[in-house]
């Protein structure tokens, strides 16, 4: 049986580079991906995403905007241990938290699997700024390779992107 993962894009595309997983989700689905991934926009659907972190997967990529004191632009690879998810924050439906994610699936009795973030060091976080500043902009193909690479060792594949795959929306 093939290892399920999910590829989730998060962020608020409103919010200038807070919409950057969203952007890199929307690139890699411009190649193709295994059958066994599931890469779904979540944009800043909290409660969706906490449903499809229940749903058995033994793999988590999220790719979103990470603050780490890095300059813009900066793209980074985070095991998150959701040990580490404690506390209580409320899920806000306009924006998308990923420990308070976490902390809602633990309430609901659910698992997540292994959690992984590709994360980008965001420079613009404005409300009504559409679109991601240059320098996170030229970071989506780093982004894009870094989850083509972690899907390639999930699936013990060497070459995964190939030009055929169409954007999914949860």
């Amino acid at each position: 049986m093939k290892k399920r993962f999910l590829v989730a894009g998060i962020g608020n595309i409103f919010f200038g580079d807070d919409g950057y997983g969203v952007e890199v989700v929307r690139e890699l689905l411009l190649g193709s991906v295994p059958e066994n991934a599931h890469v779904v926009d979540f944009g800043i659907r909290s409660f969706d995403l906490a449903y499809a972190l229940m749903d058995g997967y033994e793999e988590v990529i999220l790719i979103d905007a990470a603050f780490r004191g890095e300059p813009p632009g900066t793209v980074y690879l985070i095991q998150i241990e959701t040990s580490q998810a404690g506390g209580t924050q409320p899920v806000d439906g306009h924006t998308i938290n990923v420990t308070s994610v976490l902390q809602l699936v633990s309430a609901f009795g659910g698992v997540t699997g292994r959690l992984h973030l590709v994360g980008c060091e965001p420079d613009i976080l404005e409300t009504d700024q559409i679109g991601l500043s240059p320098r996170v902009q030229a970071a989506v193909p780093k982004g894009v390779a870094m989850v083509r690479e972690l899907i390639a060792q999930f699936v013990g594949v060497s070459d995964v992107g190939q030009k055929d795959a169409r954007y999914k929306d949860a």
